[in-house]
């Protein structure tokens, strides 16, 4: 290692790549996503507004939000083989494993997957998009011996991801709701996913290769687990002085509490939590359960006077999924789902101003051994 050479742990503040496709300005409090604030976005549009976005750089007009909401509809379906190969799969795999194999078997079924020009990474992306809530639902339909359930065509594309995952026709409300939490998973910078897809795709790799490696990421629960770890939680505090317990308790053994703490957002709360933090609040007093709000409320004022920690998107997104009915294994799922464009996008970028990811290390071992 060289004089000039520094050597940072989990490359942290390391700037890995240029692009436009988006950027978390943690002073201005602003999540940019092809120079628009996510949140704004989240407030306003909706998730096929910011799939037309990031794919085409540039917002929809009604006649190309429809265009692409047909283009996705066509999609949908899965071939045959994909549900034959879920059904092989051991019960009690873990379904970010399913989604994985899934998105790995796909590959072989796609005529353009050698093409790596930038309509047929556009055209790919959107079938991914398409498919994997598909895959998301449905092996986990499958791993618990219940019927599968065919995408509807007839609904909007978030009403029917939440349809295919609850078996139950969503409200207005709900699929408003559902539908912001995929725009607020949509895109986030370079997580360790994101990272994981463009290192793969810099090998000049294809899609479904970056797909299923970032997957694979996503599943560690140091990023996409947590939305997980945090219903399990609360269902374990049952009450608002129960959760409480439990986290003073996790404080005094040293544990992590989940859903606390970001390595961008560490001194503000997440914007993308405080907006699903009002969503919880409709939602909960809609479904008389206003408990759940006062339980992560509170908990949330204990974490910042303890430990100055604030909740990232997955501390509110946890008690949101649940009221929507969703089973609780399927939270990380629908995460990558809803990442699932933006991992497109970045794709599509690395393709189009390629360079092989090759990093040096800091080297630690011994030296000058002889045989």
């Amino acid at each position: 290692m060289g004089k000039q050479d520094v050597f940072k742990p989990g490359l942290e503040g390391v700037i890995a790549a240029e692009t436009r496709v988006s950027y978390l300005d943690t002073e201005a409090e602003e999540i940019v996503v092809k120079g628009y604030d996510l949140i704004e976005l989240a407030e306003q549009k909706t998730y096929l507004d910011l799939v037309y976005l990031l794919i085409q750089n540039k917002l929809p007009d009604a006649m190309e939000l429809k265009g692409i909401e047909s283009a996705l509809n066509n999609a949908y379906g899965l071939p045959s083989g994909i549900y034959t190969i879920l059904s092989t799969l051991p019960q009690d795999t873990h379904p970010m494993d399913a989604l994985r194999t899934g998105i790995s078997a796909l590959a072989g079924y796609d005529p353009e997957l050698n093409d790596r020009s930038k309509a047929a990474n556009q055209a790919k992306a959107l079938r991914l998009i398409a498919q994997v809530p598909n895959i998301v639902a449905n092996s986990y339909r499958i791993l618990h011996q219940q019927k599968t359930i065919l995408p509807d065509k007839q609904m909007s594309y978030s009403k029917n991801f939440l349809y295919m995952l609850t078996g139950n026709d969503p409200s207005e409300q709900e699929t408003a709701v559902f539908d912001q939490t995929l725009m607020l998973y949509s895109e986030h910078e370079m997580p360790n996913s994101t990272f994981t897809a463009r290192v793969i795709a810099s090998t000049h790799s294809d899609i479904y290769g970056a797909f299923t490696g970032a997957a694979a990421s996503l599943k560690g629960n140091l990023h996409g687990g947590a939305n997980e770890a945090v219903m399990y939680m609360l269902l374990e505090g049952k009450t608002t002085s129960g959760f409480l317990k439990l986290i003073q308790q996790k404080l005094a053994r040293k544990e992590k509490v989940m859903g606390f703490g970001h390595r961008v957002y560490m001194k503000k709360m997440d914007p993308r939590a405080a907006l699903l933090k009002k969503a919880l609040f409709t939602l909960s007093h809609k479904t008389g359960r206003q408990d759940l709000y006062e339980m992560c409320d509170a908990g949330e004022t204990l974490m910042r006077e303890e430990k100055g920690l604030y909740p990232n998107l997955d501390y509110y997104a946890a008690p949101v999924y649940y009221l929507l009915g969703i089973p609780i294994e399927l939270y990380t799922p629908i995460f990558f789902a809803a990442r699932s464009v933006g991992l497109g996008a970045h794709v599509i970028e690395q393709h189009a101003d390629n360079r092989l990811f090759r990093p040096r290390v800091h080297y630690t071992g011994p030296r000058g051994l002889h045989p």
